[in-house]
């Protein structure tokens, strides 16, 4: 009889996709997936640590498997991820039920720890410094139209905030004919659109010693594939965004209009203490650049609030350039405080936390009104958009769908159409999202 395995996924789409590799691991080890982690004989957490919150998150999540364990459930609790990387041997002092403490260097040695704790073995800790190789393993894809695909892991920029670097390593990228295969895979399974993921994708081939290869050549090779799909890439770091990556993604059909293009702060001044390689100039010619050459791109960015040392002013200056570079949407959150980062130590520059509260709230509101700018110059024109989910939604049934450039629609319609392309014209905007209706279908 088949075991079954639930895993809590937590941030961004990296996690997601090392959720789908370490499903086809166990898949082979003989377990299923659930959604319901009381029918589960293994519980597991793919931490993110970008922020407080995920973690502390994390751990109420292990302290109810905890609780059932100590009540006489027979199950095996694993944390895996950013979280077990950063606080390793740490996990067994605040949560002592957890089986098995696993980085994100080596989740392809998932089958032998598991092995290892269904032998008997308890508080295993596996947390190298540096990346294990990978295996050519069978992977689970959650069910839908767009696969992931990590093409680099790792972050080389050292950003004072962000503790990437330290819990998943310097850049690395993976062989061109893994990234080619898994692609081709996905496509054979009915897969309609292809994401490409890293932390800096744009950097994707800097480490490669034996050949010039980058990401527009991987592109320009994903493009050639048979098929009717679509191509995407995220995230993009502004400075290693090259004319001849513009150019390719413009040149190439399945490459979708769409740049995420994390930004943190419009204050050069916090730009700098932030240790990013650009100012706020730099980033807006960029854009710029991006905007003239790819007509109705979408460009998304991420922001902080409340930075150590983060003025009024300089706060300002981050409003003022989501509104002047005309950004489609962008990610928001308040500065959190990571262990082992540079501004985590600037504790005397610490923003008060209402002082950070009323100033994501701003953020927001504003975030809001260049959403729904952006979503409302498409009125009335028709749009290609691939569908996505088929809902009932407050009594009457909508399929729901991307178009190229990754504006959301909400379609009337009482079929599904699910992992179709369809041609749409929009009749309505709001801020996160636009409506249509179909065009002959």
């Amino acid at each position: 009889m088949r075991k079954k395995v639930f895993i809590d996924t937590m941030g961004c789409q990296m996690n997601k996709s090392d959720t789908e590799r370490m499903l086809g691991m166990l898949s082979c080890l003989g377990y299923d997936e659930t959604k319901e982690p009381k029918d589960a004989d293994l519980l597991m957490i793919n931490t993110c640590s970008i922020r407080q919150l995920s973690e502390d998150k994390a751990f109420s999540e292990l302290g109810t498997w905890g609780k059932w364990k100590r009540e006489g459930k027979d199950i095996k609790i694993v944390l895996c991820g950013c979280v077990a990387q950063q606080k390793q041997k740490e996990v067994f002092h605040r949560a002592p039920y957890v089986d098995l403490v696993i980085g994100t260097h080596n989740v392809y040695q998932l089958p032998d720890l598991i092995k290892r704790i269904e032998n008997g073995e308890t508080h295993v800790c596996e947390c190298p410094e540096k990346p294990y190789g990978e295996n050519d393993i069978e992977i689970k894809r959650v069910k839908g139209v767009n696969a992931w695909i990590p093409i680099t892991e790792g972050c080389n920029n050292f950003c004072t905030y962000c503790i990437v670097p330290y819990t998943r390593g310097r850049e690395r990228s993976r062989a061109s004919e893994t990234i080619i295969k898994e692609a081709k895979d996905a496509l054979a399974q009915g897969f309609k659109e292809i994401t490409l993921l890293g932390q800096n994708v744009d950097s994707y081939g800097k480490d490669f010693k034996d050949r010039e290869y980058r990401l527009a050549d991987l592109l320009t090779e994903l493009n050639a594939l048979e098929g009717d799909f679509w191509i995407r890439f995220v995230t993009s770091y502004p400075t290693d965004i090259t004319d001849n990556l513009i150019e390719t993604a413009v040149k190439l059909d399945k490459v979708c209009e769409y740049f995420h293009i994390p930004m943190q702060s419009g204050s050069s001044e916090v730009l700098k203490k932030m240790n990013r390689r650009y100012n706020r100039e730099e980033y807006a010619q960029i854009a710029t650049k991006i905007r003239n050459l790819v007509p109705d791109v979408t460009i998304t960015s991420d922001f902080i609030a409340g930075f150590p040392g983060e003025t009024e002013e300089q706060f300002q200056e981050t409003l003022t350039a989501m509104e002047e570079l005309n950004l489609d949407y962008s990610n928001t959150a308040a500065y959190s405080p990571r262990e082992k980062t540079v501004a985590a130590k600037w504790i005397d520059k610490f923003i008060p936390e209402d002082v950070k509260t009323e100033r994501l709230k701003r953020l927001n509101d504003k975030n809001k009104e260049c959403c729904l700018k952006s979503n409302k110059k498409y009125v009335g024109r028709e749009l290609d958009v691939l569908i996505e989910n088929f809902e009932n939604h407050k009594g009457k049934n909508v399929i729901t769908g991307r178009t190229r450039n990754n504006k959301i629609v909400h379609i009337p319609y009482d079929k599904d159409l699910t992992g179709e392309f369809v041609k749409v014209k929009i009749t309505g905007a709001k801020t996160w999202y636009i409506n249509g209706e179909l065009i002959n279908k």
